[in-house]
This record gives structure tokens, C-alpha cells and sequence, in this order.
């Protein structure tokens, strides 16, 4: 069997072609799959597993800018939409490549849910000013649902697959995973640039509640993939 994974910088392992065709930061561009498959896309094509994530790169608000067509075009058609919108378009894109270039008899394609964060420590009933930062045990209440992660999302995700025409095994590690605000790297990772004397001087500063520390959390994840995959 042949799965080909490679890491992310943000939410563990995931295909790479999930960073191609599922664009974010502020603007998502719909275009033509010609030019895309000629870079990297195409290299998907025949394997056994496949698994697709997006969720983090779309909080940078409640609206996307979109770009419909191509950067190439002369005049440029944009508009704004509603983050739920423009998070809709994208799996639809997603479940339209999948059709055009998936083998169902052959490949099994996976969708992984939003990876939560913990940088608003009040959310849980702690510091209005706090964060993951020196937090070393789990929420223990089994309906906390951080404010970062939006249900209206979720909703989405559950609405686009069930209408999907090829099959598609949604893994949910949100609720999960929204339990470890002790399972971040916090202030336990190589800073992206030098840290200034008043960021060493309040570890909070430069916590990072995103990313997730190595073995940990994670490993579940890869568990409920591969119980998946062994007992669909």
C-alpha cells in the first residue's frame, strides 16, 4: 500500500496537495485545475490513501475575499463572501478534483476536521488575559467548545460531505483535541526570529497555542486513521 504523507508546519501530517487546492490567508482563488495539476497535484493520482485538512489558515476573519477565475486574467472578479461561503467553495473544489481523479475502487479519501487552539485561556475559566502558557492538565468538562473553534464551520463540513457523490471518511478530531491546552508547544520551540528582552521577560508573549508538541496529541489522530483503515 502506498501512502504518501508530507508534514505540516501547523496541524501534523496532511497531504501536501491540501495546501494547493485548498488556498486561504485572506483570499481564496477558484481557478482552473490544468495549471495546478502540472505542478503537484497530478502526483496524487493512484494512491490508496488520501487525506485533506484545511481550517486554520481561514480565521483571519468573517469574510474572504475571491478571486473567481484566474491571477492571469486581465480584469479581476473579486468579491467578498462570508467566511462560511468562501469554506464551502473550497470543499466543493476539493470534492470536484476528487471525483475527476480519485478511483473509489482504489483510493481512500479522508477529511480531517479543524485543529483546535488555546490562546484565550478565559475560555476555559482562566486568566481573561492568559493562554496555553504553563498549562499542564486537560479540560475535564466534556462539552467545553473554545471560541476558536466555529461550529458554523463544522456545520459546513457536515452539510458538503453528505452530499458528496464519492465516498469520503470524515475523522473529527476537534472535540478531542479542544481537551489538551496542556498539549501545545508553548514556549518550547525555536522561536521564527530572535526574541526581544520584553518578550524573554513575559513567556506568555510568544507562547504558541497552535502547534502541537511531538509524540502527543497527534498520535491519536494517526490512531483513528489507521482504525479507519482497518475497520471502515
Amino acid at each position: 500500500m502506498r501512502i504518501t504523507m508530507q508534514p505540516s508546519s501547523s496541524t501534523g501530517h496532511r497531504f501536501f496537495l491540501n495546501r494547493i487546492q485548498m488556498q486561504s490567508y485572506t483570499e481564496l482563488v477558484i481557478e482552473s485545475y490544468e495549471k495546478d495539476r502540472s505542478t503537484s497535484m497530478g502526483h496524487w493520482k493512484g494512491v490508496d490513501v488520501i487525506v485533506f485538512n484545511t481550517y486554520l489558515w481561514w480565521m483571519t476573519g468573517f469574510e474572504f475575499k475571491i478571486l473567481r477565475g484566474s491571477f492571469d486574467d486581465d480584469e479581476k472578479d473579486i468579491v467578498l463572501l462570508p467566511t462560511e461561503e468562501a469554506y464551502r467553495m473550497a470543499i466543493d473544489s476539493m470534492l470536484r478534483w476528487v471525483k475527476k481523479n480519485m478511483n473509489p475502487e482504489r483510493t481512500r479519501v479522508f477529511f480531517m476536521s479543524m485543529s483546535p487552539t488555546h490562546e484565550k485561556s478565559v475560555d476555559w475559566g482562566g486568566n481573561p488575559k492568559g493562554s496555553c502558557y504553563n498549562e499542564t492538565t486537560m479540560i475535564e468538562d466534556p462539552t467545553y467548545w473554545g471560541s476558536d473553534c466555529r461550529k458554523n464551520i463544522m456545520h459546513v463540513i457536515e452539510e458538503v460531505l453528505s452530499k458528496s457523490e464519492v465516498p469520503v471518511t470524515f475523522l473529527n478530531i476537534t472535540q478531542l483535541s479542544s481537551y489538551r491546552k496542556d498539549a501545545h508547544t508553548s514556549i518550547y520551540r525555536r522561536p521564527w526570529k530572535p526574541l526581544t528582552p520584553e518578550e524573554l521577560a513575559n513567556p506568555m508573549s510568544y507562547a504558541d497555542c497552535v502547534h502541537w508538541c511531538l509524540p502527543g496529541l497527534q498520535d491519536t489522530w494517526n490512531e483513528l486513521l489507521f482504525s479507519k483503515l482497518l475497520y471502515p
